[in-house]
Formats: C-alpha cells, sequence, structure tokens
C-alpha cells in the first residue's frame, strides 16, 4: 500500500509472484470468519478490490529482546504482495505476502549476516519467507483480525494478525491508496529458530519471542469494484 509518492521500488525488481492457490484448510483450523460488526464508515466499501503494498512506504518489520536489556528492531526490505480488501464483506479478504529472505535488515551488517546464515533463517536454502491468509474477520469499527498461515525455513504455522484500518486518500498522481497497520507475536522455535546462547546471568541471548510488525501502505491495482 503506497502513500504520496510514487516510490522506485515499484519499479525495481521483486521476489517471484505469490501464488493464486491459497494454502489448505488443516483440520483444526475453523472455516471463514462472518463479519460480526458494521462498518462505521460507510465509505470503506468503496475501497473494495485488489491492492499491492508499496515497499517505498511501507515497512514489514520485528522486534525481539536481546541480552535481557535491549530490543533488537529489523525489517525485510524486498516483498512482492497480493492483496485484495472487501469493504462491503471482510470475510472475502485475502491477502499473500512473500519476503525476500536475504533482505534482512537490522542496520548492522554483521548481525545481519548471521540472520541469514544457517543459525537461523538459511537464506541460502530458504531464500523466501511468505504469509498467506486464510480467514478475516471485522472485530470493531475499524479493527481486522486477519488468520494465516506464516512460512519460514520448511515450517507452515497458523498466526493471527490483528489489523487496525489507518484511513485511505488519492495522491497527487491521481493513485488510491490505503493504510493498515498490524501486528502478532510468535515463538521463533516453533519454526525451527532455535538457535541462542546463555548468558551468564542467566536467561538467553536472544528472546524466543518475536514481534512482527506489518505498517502497510497499499495502492489499488483494480478499479473499484
Amino acid at each position: 500500500m503506497n502513500l504520496f509518492t510514487r516510490g522506485a521500488s515499484l519499479r525495481r525488481p521483486a521476489p517471484p509472484t505469490p501464488s493464486t492457490a491459497t494454502a489448505s484448510q488443516r483440520p483444526h483450523q475453523p472455516p471463514a470468519f462472518a463479519p460480526t460488526a458494521n462498518l462505521s464508515d460507510p465509505a470503506q466499501a468503496a475501497l473494495t478490490g485488489e491492492w499491492m503494498i508499496d515497499p517505498a512506504h511501507s515497512r514489514i518489520g520485528f522486534s525481539v529482546r536481546h541480552a535481557l536489556v535491549t530490543t533488537v528492531r529489523g525489517a525485510f526490505t524486498e516483498y512482492q504482495s497480493r492483496l485484495y480488501f472487501d469493504g462491503r464483506d471482510p470475510s472475502r479478504s485475502r491477502a499473500e505476502i512473500v519476503l525476500s529472505t536475504a533482505s534482512v535488515d537490522t542496520g548492522v551488517e554483521q548481525r545481519d549476516a548471521h540472520l541469514v546464515h544457517r543459525d537461523f533463517l538459511d537464506a541460502a536454502t530458504y531464500p523466501h519467507l511468505r504469509f498467506v491468509s486464510t480467514a478475516v474477520q471485522l472485530v470493531g469499527s475499524d479493527v481486522y483480525r486477519m488468520n494465516g498461515d506464516l512460512t519460514i525455513k520448511n515450517a507452515t504455522r497458523p498466526v493471527d494478525l490483528e489489523l487496525t484500518y489507518i484511513g485511505h486518500v488519492t495522491d497527487p498522481f491521481g493513485d488510491e491508496r490505503v493504510g493498515f497497520d498490524g501486528t502478532t507475536t510468535i515463538n521463533r522455535s516453533e519454526w525451527g529458530l532455535t538457535y541462542n546462547q546463555r548468558l551468564a546471568e542467566g536467561g538467553a541471548m536472544v528472546s524466543e519471542k518475536v514481534r512482527l510488525q506489518f505498517d502497510i501502505a497499499a495502492i489499488r491495482t483494480s478499479p473499484r469494484g
């Protein structure tokens, strides 16, 4: 989703376009949600259609506690997306995002090199991370719960995102743009990211809990529905 300018990143090479197939429902997974609340802003119905995340004005990142007393923050700078938002029936909305594992950026070159190493993401073997939505539920006037499958390395597990609708604009170029903020917390060991070191004072060098953050700005790629 894009805001206010045409970012050069919209023209640069991106990871392979996500497949159109959605992840299969697992036996324990609930069926797609029906909307449980009314839209407080009827204008959201006009947002129905296909959108694409604008990397120049978005951030798909993470934060994790390090050495018990600090927090390391990073982001993936290269990704491709396929989004459909249905403002009339949110349960029909869907999303797929494919991130380049090697594009992780925490601002420290040595740390980034370790993150793409076999100890963590193993980018040489697993060049992409993938999120595919499986259900969307409206839980408030501008808050959505998106269930989906997150694949890291060779593990795929369900996650729940809470997304807040920020707003929409038409930029000076005539492009329609919309914004959402989302977050969820995962236990990295459930995806095989188990590397760690113990501290002399007790505890682990890197927390098992990782907070994922989706600061999304998207541009419409299809006519209004």
